[in-house]
């Protein structure tokens, strides 16, 4: 028997994952979580085969569950589930020591077939994913500027922003023109729509 963690935060979503797979005869269901946090906190407790995380839940991303589960739980396969997958987001998923990488738009019985083939010890990236992540360019910034900008994502001004990163106003202003700029931003808020388009963060 496969046992199977669950974490997303949107409930109706959750709670029919773990009815399907419930009908599989081989996989059940173990622990389920609404957060990032409480999926650290169950998979630690339960211990399952599989954990099967949402890409974007509050107090901790699939990122870093991914990578917090591949570092504390190495037998526990991890399969990032989103819905809105880019191929930014595949880099960074298998980079955090996922082994899966389905979008929630997928066939009912993909998620069981996943997680089968995770758990023996397989790898499976959704085809048409895998196909974009060949062709799209990689960020032109650099990781302190693309920080720099993910911070500025809110709309909060230099100085809340250089407090956040540690750093001079006048180098977070440097980091914001360079972003505009390596982007052909018109506006910060340009870039940063930009950056969250390609999926950068």
């Amino acid at each position: 028997m496969i046992r199977v963690l669950l974490a997303d935060d949107e409930e109706l979503i959750r709670t029919a994952l773990a009815a399907l797979l419930d009908l599989e005869a081989d996989l059940t269901v173990v622990a389920q979580a609404a957060d990032g946090q409480a999926a650290v906190t169950a998979a630690l407790a339960h211990r399952p085969d599989v954990a099967v995380i949402d890409l974007s839940m509050p107090r901790r991303d699939g990122f870093e569950v991914a990578a917090e589960l591949t570092r504390a739980l190495p037998d526990c396969a991890v399969v990032i589930l989103t819905g809105q997958g880019r191929p930014p987001h595949l880099a960074r998923a298998l980079a955090a020591g996922a082994r899966g990488f389905l979008p929630k738009g997928a066939p009912g019985g993909a998620l069981a077939d996943v997680i089968r083939r995770v758990h023996t010890g397989g790898r499976y990236v959704d085809p048409a994913l895998a196909a974009d992540a060949l062709t799209i360019p990689p960020c032109p910034l650099t990781p302190r500027e693309l920080e720099t900008l993910r911070l500025a994502g809110d709309g909060a001004p230099v100085a809340v922003i250089a407090r956040r990163a540690h750093l001079s106003a006048g180098t977070v202003r440097n980091y914001l023109a360079l972003a505009v700029q390596k982007l052909g931003a018109s506006t910060r808020a340009d870039a940063v729509r930009i950056a969250r388009d390609n999926g950068w963060w």
